[in-house]
Protein backbone atom coordinates (compact mmCIF):
# COMPACT_ATOMS: atom_id res chain seq x y z
CA UNK A 1 0.00 0.00 0.00
CA UNK A 2 1.92 2.73 -0.94
CA UNK A 3 -0.58 6.31 0.23
CA UNK A 4 0.85 9.71 0.96
CA UNK A 5 -2.03 11.23 3.10
CA UNK A 6 -1.13 14.58 4.26
CA UNK A 7 -3.72 16.29 7.49
CA UNK A 8 -4.64 19.79 7.68
CA UNK A 9 -5.69 21.70 10.86
CA UNK A 10 -9.15 23.08 8.84
CA UNK A 11 -10.86 22.56 4.93
CA UNK A 12 -9.31 25.82 3.96
CA UNK A 13 -5.52 24.89 4.66
CA UNK A 14 -6.84 21.43 3.44
CA UNK A 15 -7.33 23.18 -0.06
CA UNK A 16 -4.55 25.11 -0.69
CA UNK A 17 -2.45 22.25 -0.45
CA UNK A 18 -4.61 20.03 -2.21
CA UNK A 19 -4.90 22.62 -4.78
CA UNK A 20 -0.83 23.18 -4.40
CA UNK A 21 0.00 19.41 -5.56
CA UNK A 22 -2.85 19.62 -8.43
CA UNK A 23 -1.08 22.35 -9.66
CA UNK A 24 2.72 21.39 -9.66
CA UNK A 25 1.44 17.89 -11.32
CA UNK A 26 -0.50 19.93 -14.04
CA UNK A 27 2.45 21.89 -14.79
CA UNK A 28 5.15 18.86 -14.78
CA UNK A 29 2.70 17.41 -17.32
CA UNK A 30 2.54 20.62 -19.61
CA UNK A 31 6.08 21.28 -19.01
CA UNK A 32 7.01 16.86 -20.36
CA UNK A 33 4.61 16.93 -22.97
CA UNK A 34 3.30 20.53 -23.71
CA UNK A 35 -0.39 19.67 -21.82
CA UNK A 36 -1.91 18.07 -19.20
CA UNK A 37 -5.48 16.06 -19.24
CA UNK A 38 -7.11 15.92 -16.02
CA UNK A 39 -10.58 14.52 -14.38
CA UNK A 40 -11.90 17.00 -12.29
CA UNK A 41 -14.48 15.65 -9.01
CA UNK A 42 -17.03 18.20 -7.95
CA UNK A 43 -19.51 18.43 -4.45
CA UNK A 44 -19.36 20.19 -1.41
CA UNK A 45 -15.99 18.53 -0.99
CA UNK A 46 -14.09 20.22 -3.38
CA UNK A 47 -15.02 23.77 -3.04
CA UNK A 48 -11.74 25.10 -0.53
CA UNK A 49 -9.44 23.05 -3.39
CA UNK A 50 -11.40 24.65 -6.52
CA UNK A 51 -10.80 28.03 -5.03
CA UNK A 52 -7.42 27.55 -4.45
CA UNK A 53 -6.69 25.67 -7.63
CA UNK A 54 -8.10 28.56 -10.04
CA UNK A 55 -5.45 31.01 -8.63
CA UNK A 56 -2.48 29.03 -9.33
CA UNK A 57 -0.31 30.15 -12.30
CA UNK A 58 -0.89 27.79 -15.08
CA UNK A 59 -1.52 27.93 -18.46
CA UNK A 60 -4.87 26.43 -18.41
CA UNK A 61 -4.98 26.90 -22.67
CA UNK A 62 -3.21 23.59 -22.30
CA UNK A 63 -5.12 21.57 -19.82
CA UNK A 64 -7.83 19.29 -21.46
CA UNK A 65 -10.63 18.48 -18.52
CA UNK A 66 -12.78 15.71 -17.85
CA UNK A 67 -16.08 15.66 -16.34
CA UNK A 68 -16.49 12.50 -13.84
CA UNK A 69 -20.00 12.33 -13.38
CA UNK A 70 -23.86 13.82 -13.65
CA UNK A 71 -27.20 12.77 -12.97
CA UNK A 72 -29.55 11.04 -16.10
CA UNK A 73 -32.01 13.83 -16.71
CA UNK A 74 -30.91 16.96 -15.04
CA UNK A 75 -30.90 19.64 -16.61
CA UNK A 76 -27.60 21.95 -16.77
CA UNK A 77 -30.08 25.05 -15.15
CA UNK A 78 -30.64 22.98 -11.75
CA UNK A 79 -28.28 23.85 -9.27
CA UNK A 80 -27.43 20.22 -8.68
CA UNK A 81 -26.13 20.03 -12.54
CA UNK A 82 -21.99 19.10 -12.41
CA UNK A 83 -21.87 20.46 -15.51
CA UNK A 84 -22.98 23.59 -14.38
CA UNK A 85 -20.87 22.90 -11.01
CA UNK A 86 -17.85 23.04 -12.93
CA UNK A 87 -18.77 25.54 -15.38
CA UNK A 88 -19.44 28.45 -12.37
CA UNK A 89 -16.59 27.26 -10.03
CA UNK A 90 -13.38 26.15 -12.93
CA UNK A 91 -14.14 26.33 -16.38
CA UNK A 92 -15.17 30.06 -16.76
CA UNK A 93 -12.51 31.37 -14.17
CA UNK A 94 -9.49 29.90 -16.17
CA UNK A 95 -11.11 28.72 -19.61
CA UNK A 96 -9.03 25.22 -20.49
CA UNK A 97 -8.02 25.07 -23.74
CA UNK A 98 -10.61 22.11 -23.71
CA UNK A 99 -13.61 20.72 -21.54
CA UNK A 100 -15.49 17.57 -22.18
CA UNK A 101 -19.27 17.28 -20.36
CA UNK A 102 -21.28 14.50 -19.98
CA UNK A 103 -23.91 15.61 -21.57
CA UNK A 104 -26.33 12.68 -21.07
CA UNK A 105 -26.69 9.26 -22.11
CA UNK A 106 -25.73 9.82 -25.69
CA UNK A 107 -22.54 11.56 -25.16
CA UNK A 108 -20.86 8.59 -23.54
CA UNK A 109 -19.57 6.90 -26.52
CA UNK A 110 -18.07 10.39 -28.16
CA UNK A 111 -16.45 10.69 -24.43
CA UNK A 112 -15.01 7.84 -24.52
CA UNK A 113 -13.23 8.00 -27.49
CA UNK A 114 -12.22 11.26 -26.65
CA UNK A 115 -11.15 9.61 -22.86
CA UNK A 116 -9.11 6.82 -24.70
CA UNK A 117 -7.15 8.76 -26.98
CA UNK A 118 -4.19 9.78 -24.88
CA UNK A 119 -3.23 8.95 -21.28
CA UNK A 120 -4.80 10.82 -18.64
CA UNK A 121 -2.23 12.85 -16.42
CA UNK A 122 -4.78 13.55 -12.94
CA UNK A 123 -7.43 12.39 -11.50
CA UNK A 124 -8.59 14.49 -8.88
CA UNK A 125 -11.07 12.05 -7.47
CA UNK A 126 -13.52 12.78 -4.04
CA UNK A 127 -15.14 10.02 -1.44
CA UNK A 128 -18.46 10.03 -0.40
CA UNK A 129 -19.55 9.37 2.46
CA UNK A 130 -20.62 6.19 1.65
CA UNK A 131 -16.82 5.73 0.31
CA UNK A 132 -17.79 5.84 -3.74
CA UNK A 133 -15.30 7.28 -5.97
CA UNK A 134 -17.41 9.12 -8.61
CA UNK A 135 -20.88 7.72 -8.89
CA UNK A 136 -19.89 3.94 -8.54
CA UNK A 137 -21.84 3.16 -5.31
CA UNK A 138 -20.98 0.08 -3.23
CA UNK A 139 -20.92 -2.65 -4.58
CA UNK A 140 -18.93 -0.98 -7.01
CA UNK A 141 -18.00 -2.29 -10.27
CA UNK A 142 -14.53 -3.32 -10.22
CA UNK A 143 -14.12 -5.15 -13.08
CA UNK A 144 -16.72 -3.64 -16.34
CA UNK A 145 -13.77 -1.83 -19.22
CA UNK A 146 -16.60 0.15 -20.04
CA UNK A 147 -15.28 4.24 -19.29
CA UNK A 148 -19.17 5.53 -18.33
CA UNK A 149 -22.01 4.01 -17.53
CA UNK A 150 -25.22 4.71 -16.15
CA UNK A 151 -25.87 3.28 -12.37
CA UNK A 152 -28.41 3.75 -9.82
CA UNK A 153 -27.87 5.83 -6.47
CA UNK A 154 -27.81 4.06 -3.38
CA UNK A 155 -30.12 6.02 -0.88
CA UNK A 156 -27.01 7.07 1.21
CA UNK A 157 -25.93 8.71 -1.74
CA UNK A 158 -28.77 10.67 -2.37
CA UNK A 159 -29.00 11.16 1.43
CA UNK A 160 -25.82 12.82 1.21
CA UNK A 161 -26.68 14.99 -1.94
CA UNK A 162 -29.63 16.57 0.53
CA UNK A 163 -27.40 16.69 3.48
CA UNK A 164 -24.90 19.03 1.10
CA UNK A 165 -28.37 21.44 0.07
CA UNK A 166 -28.05 19.96 -3.93
CA UNK A 167 -31.58 19.00 -3.17
CA UNK A 168 -34.65 19.52 -0.54
CA UNK A 169 -35.60 16.06 -0.10
CA UNK A 170 -34.37 12.68 -1.24
CA UNK A 171 -37.38 12.08 -3.49
CA UNK A 172 -36.25 15.05 -5.78
CA UNK A 173 -32.90 13.63 -6.31
CA UNK A 174 -32.28 11.65 -9.73
CA UNK A 175 -31.95 7.71 -9.09
CA UNK A 176 -30.06 7.37 -11.94
CA UNK A 177 -26.39 8.75 -12.98
CA UNK A 178 -23.90 8.35 -15.42
CA UNK A 179 -20.92 7.80 -13.88
CA UNK A 180 -16.85 7.37 -15.01
CA UNK A 181 -16.36 3.52 -14.27
CA UNK A 182 -13.56 2.73 -11.48
CA UNK A 183 -11.39 0.81 -14.17
CA UNK A 184 -11.45 4.09 -15.91
CA UNK A 185 -10.40 6.26 -13.15
CA UNK A 186 -7.52 4.15 -12.04
CA UNK A 187 -5.58 4.47 -15.47
CA UNK A 188 -5.26 7.87 -14.51
CA UNK A 189 -1.11 8.30 -13.80
CA UNK A 190 -1.78 10.21 -10.61
CA UNK A 191 -4.64 10.54 -8.48
CA UNK A 192 -5.21 12.90 -5.94
CA UNK A 193 -8.17 12.89 -3.47
CA UNK A 194 -9.58 16.23 -1.22
CA UNK A 195 -11.69 15.51 1.37
CA UNK A 196 -12.19 17.58 3.93
CA UNK A 197 -15.50 17.45 6.89
CA UNK A 198 -16.16 15.30 9.74
CA UNK A 199 -19.12 14.04 7.18
CA UNK A 200 -16.25 11.92 5.50
CA UNK A 201 -14.65 10.37 8.70
CA UNK A 202 -16.46 7.27 8.84
CA UNK A 203 -15.80 7.09 4.53
CA UNK A 204 -12.15 7.86 5.04
CA UNK A 205 -11.40 5.44 8.35
CA UNK A 206 -13.19 2.76 6.75
CA UNK A 207 -11.42 3.34 3.37
CA UNK A 208 -7.30 3.35 5.13
CA UNK A 209 -8.30 0.39 7.47
CA UNK A 210 -9.92 -1.94 5.25
CA UNK A 211 -9.29 -4.37 2.77
CA UNK A 212 -9.81 -3.60 -0.91
CA UNK A 213 -13.74 -4.64 -1.66
CA UNK A 214 -16.39 -3.24 -3.92
CA UNK A 215 -18.10 -2.88 -1.01
CA UNK A 216 -16.13 0.32 0.40
CA UNK A 217 -15.49 1.15 -3.32
CA UNK A 218 -12.64 3.78 -2.03
CA UNK A 219 -10.44 1.16 -0.67
CA UNK A 220 -9.51 0.54 -4.88
CA UNK A 221 -7.58 3.74 -4.83
CA UNK A 222 -4.66 1.74 -2.32
CA UNK A 223 -4.28 -0.14 -5.63
CA UNK A 224 -2.99 2.81 -7.48
CA UNK A 225 0.97 3.49 -7.83
CA UNK A 226 0.38 7.36 -6.83
CA UNK A 227 -2.15 8.49 -4.72
CA UNK A 228 -2.31 11.47 -2.61
CA UNK A 229 -4.91 11.90 -0.06
CA UNK A 230 -5.27 15.28 1.82
CA UNK A 231 -7.38 15.28 4.92
CA UNK A 232 -8.58 17.75 7.63
CA UNK A 233 -8.64 17.10 11.36
CA UNK A 234 -12.59 16.53 11.27
CA UNK A 235 -12.29 13.82 8.18
CA UNK A 236 -9.02 12.34 9.41
CA UNK A 237 -10.88 12.13 12.93
CA UNK A 238 -11.35 8.69 13.27
CA UNK A 239 -7.96 7.17 11.94
CA UNK A 240 -6.71 9.99 14.60
CA UNK A 241 -8.09 8.45 17.58
CA UNK A 242 -6.70 4.97 16.81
Amino acid sequence: MNIHIDIANSAEELGKRAAWEIALTILSAIEDRGKARIILSTGQSQFETLKELVEFPVDWSKVEMFHLDEYVGIDESHPASFRRYLKERFVSKVNPGIVHFVEGIDSIPSLTEELRKEDIDLGVIGIGENAHIAFNDPPADFQTDEAYKVVTLDERCRAQQVGEGWFKSISEVPEKAITMCVKEIMRAKHIISAVPHKVKAEAVYRTITSSVSPYIPATILKTHPDWKLFLDKDSASKLLSV
